[in-house]
């Protein structure tokens, strides 16, 4: 038997005076003044929302001014916001005004730069056409697109106050304002159980799809959709908008969800498909490549306007797990916030992440520009200086892979050695312990972030003219190229470290020219940064011959310092920002990807675009005849050299690193693996390889730890003890670089 509440119960009664109180709170601050109270505070989205006890999402949509905290949130979040304004109040300056929502409202905020929302001016676009809805139900005035809907709203990263470049707010805030691409440069493309199409715009916008079939799809994509991005140079062009396909999107349109065996094998559709037959009866193509994970569906251009929509299939694997991790197994609207995330930050997906990374190379330096007026006031296209043109260059013979159409003329089954190839790669190298090493407890790991980004950065590479064979040439240090020169006289026991000559234990090193770290033992040819390092190790140099670039220059630089940006704003996401003292920063590297796992795939996604960019520099054939062309050979970005210089830089700077800091601690490696180098050690952490003093200041010339790129972070640590069993259980030599971070070793990873 229930009891009646008591008639006029004092507890009862302030109880409700006080859930009426709540109802009427006093106005939260404007949205951009409660992110500022935010950021001043250093406070992170997810850490209010785990006090207030919901999603980090409302948090976002709370700043952001599409949803208002509901009782009796309302009433923490303004205690909150209060506090904070006491401790945080506001600068002396004016505030501009907020922009009114508008078409543009759905451009989303900047990636990868604090911009501010006020932009300048819109420009006028279309008369809106519909209402659109946000997230928390909020109507807004729409893009000119049928009726959309109400979607969960996209994630939004957590941040930390940083100092940010003016001229990359200006680009990211232009970019933002564009009315042709005012939905973002993707979408996600789903189907209901009813078999209605939407489309999962990035920040959180779903737009109702009309289309019945898939020509009718890329019409609205080009028509209405306004989907896309700007080019990232004046003489480039804009990104062509990307549609992902979920697999009740391509039920909807026809297509398998999963590829057949033969299909998979082929890497598209094959020819006759009823889809196919659709899109050619719209007078609709398909490049070569066909209709595969990634397709790009086009028509000529017409007045200098591109018609061009590229597809991605997630089940047909286009998001390799390797890169994009579960990316493909997220809901549409997470899917597509990740993969705007990773567009606005590094370019819109137009392959794997190699091949994005070596789009990304044409995109920031293209080939041609538009020539000045002729006499008529017509410009034509020309070849723009710094760049690698627009034809094809074939490389020195000591650059060409085997099956290289060069080396036709081969015997069969010949093998190079190092006097016929060049052969620059990344460490693979590993000695036994001292008895000093082994009475010391741990191993630890040490890696070097992004390290062939940082490898690229300054790196002076040839450009469009072909290599230039001379003998007997005197080095220059300047010049890129290859060169054959004799370098087993170097002796690592007595080295030139900056302006003196140091005594070290050279066994303990591995040799700087070859990966193996093998001392050469005879002349070998060796890109232009190897050479030049023997040279600033103090010993003099007689190259025999060498193939030279005079037209030079430094064409990654601008790749690197945007996939760099990208970087170091996905790990400020994830909670490492810049310039932390060496301790804070590994405490903010502690479980680190476990804070946002989305944004831990993009991290990922953007260290795949830096190394599988300069891979695919010398993409190798996939199948044929040996001596036949593949594909590759006929872009001009298929540059060996320019790989070769990267990797030399890379293991060069590697070796720079270990010298500096074995001259000044007497500590030597025990194991290389490209950019992770093992060192025993007292203790588990790299503050007992790496000497810091009382300043935060350590060796000159060696390894920092930080999150920059060339900088290094904690790889792993293991006991000294495992790493003499697993050798003694698999192989004296074994590199336990490889495995330092698990400790796992298996018979099949040791190639037995």
């Amino acid at each position: 038997m229930e009891v009646d509440p008591v008639p006029n119960d004092p507890e009862a009664l302030f109880s409700a005076v006080d859930a009426l109180l709540e109802q009427v709170a006093d106005p939260l601050p404007p949205p951009a003044e409660r992110k500022r109270l935010r950021e001043a505070a250093g406070l992170s989205q997810e850490q209010i929302a785990t006090a207030l006890q919901t999603r980090r999402e409302s948090v976002g949509n709370w700043e952001t001014g599409r949803a208002e905290p509901r009782p009796p949130k309302r009433a923490a979040y303004a205690r909150l916001l209060e506090g904070l304004a006491a401790r945080f109040p506001a600068p002396a300056t004016e505030p501009a005004p907020e922009t009114a929502a508008g078409p543009e409202a759905f451009a989303g905020p900047a990636p990868s730069r604090k911009a501010s929302p006020q932009a300048g001016p819109e420009p006028p676009g279309p008369a809106p056409r519909a209402a659109a809805t946000t997230a928390e139900g909020t109507p807004q005035t729409s893009a000119p697109v049928t009726a959309s809907r109400s979607a969960p709203a996209p994630r939004s990263a957590s941040r930390r106050p940083g100092v940010r470049k003016a001229a990359a707010r200006k680009t990211v805030a232009a970019a933002a304002v564009d009315p042709r691409f005012a939905h973002g440069p993707l979408a996600v493309v789903d189907a209901d159980g009813n078999r209605q199409v939407v489309a999962y715009c990035v920040d959180g916008l779903v737009l109702d799809v009309p289309a019945r079939s898939l020509p009718a799809l890329v019409e609205w994509t080009l028509e209405d959709a306004r989907l896309g991005a700007p080019k990232l140079h004046g003489s480039g062009k804009d990104a062509d908008p990307l549609l992902v396909l979920t697999e009740a999107a391509l039920e909807r349109y026809g297509l398998p969800v999963t590829l057949s065996e033969p299909e998979r094998l082929a890497g598209r559709l094959p020819d006759g498909h009823k889809v196919l037959q659709q899109l050619e009866r719209a007078k609709w193509r398909l490049t070569r490549r066909g209709f595969g994970p990634w397709a790009r569906i086009y028509r000529p251009a017409q007045g200098g306007r591109r018609q061009c929509v590229q597809l991605c299939v997630p089940s047909w694997n286009a998001l390799d797990a390797r890169s994009w991790g579960h990316a493909a197994e997220l809901p549409p609207a997470e899917l597509a916030h990740l993969l705007g995330t990773y567009a606005r930050r590094v370019m819109t997906p137009r392959g794997s992440t190699a091949v994005t990374g070596l789009e990304l190379m044409t995109a920031l330096n293209p080939p041609t520009r538009a020539s000045e007026p002729d006499e008529t006031g017509r410009r034509h296209k020309e070849h723009r200086p710094g760049s690698l043109g627009e034809e094809p260059m074939d490389c020195a013979p000591c650059e060409a892979p085997d099956g290289h159409p060069m080396l036709a003329d081969l015997p069969r089954f010949h093998q190079r050695g190092p006097a016929e190839m060049l052969f620059e790669e990344a460490y693979d190298w590993a000695r036994e312990l001292t008895d000093e090493e082994c009475m010391k407890r741990f191993l630890v790991g040490i890696d070097v972030n992004l390290a062939f980004g940082a490898a690229a950065n300054g790196a002076v590479v040839g450009l469009a003219t072909p290599p230039v064979h001379v003998t007997d040439p005197a080095f220059d240090p300047t010049l890129p190229g290859a060169w054959l020169v004799d370098l087993s006289h170097v002796d690592l026991s007595r080295v030139l470290v900056g302006k003196q000559w140091r005594r070290l234990e050279g066994k303990l090193l591995p040799s700087p020219f070859t990966p193996t770290g093998e001392r050469p033992t005879g002349p070998a040819w060796y890109a232009t940064p190897t050479v030049g390092y023997a040279v600033e190790l103090g010993y003099d140099v007689a190259p025999l011959e060498a193939w030279v670039r005079p037209e030079k220059g430094k064409f990654l630089d601008g790749w690197y310092k945007r996939l760099r940006d990208a970087y170091v704003d996905t790990m400020r996401d994830l909670g490492v920002a810049e310039k932390l003292p060496p301790a804070e920063f590994l405490q903010a590297m502690d479980g680190y990807k476990q804070r946002d796992p989305q944004m831990a795939i993009v991290l990922d996604a953007i260290k795949s675009t830096v190394k599988g960019g300069i891979g695919k520099l010398r993409e190798r054939a996939r199948g044929g005849k040996p001596g036949q062309p593949w594909p590759a050979l006929s872009r001009p970005t298929w540059r060996p050299d320019i790989r070769a210089v990267v990797i030399s830089r890379a293991r060069v700077n590697m070796h720079r690193k270990m010298i500096s800091l074995a001259a000044a601690t007497g500590q030597y490696p025990v194991a290389i693996l490209s950019d992770c180098a093992v060192y025993a050690a007292g203790g588990p952490s790299p503050l007992d390889v790496l000497p810091y003093d009382a300043d935060g200041k350590t060796v000159p010339g060696s390894f920092r730890l930080g999150v920059s790129p060339g900088m290094v972070k904690h790889e792993g640590t293991q006991s000294v003890l495992w790493g003499e069993e697993v050798r003694e259980q698999y192989s004296p030599h074994l590199n336990l670089a490889r495995y330092i971070k698990t400790g796992v070793v298996t018979a099949q990873d040791d190639g037995e």
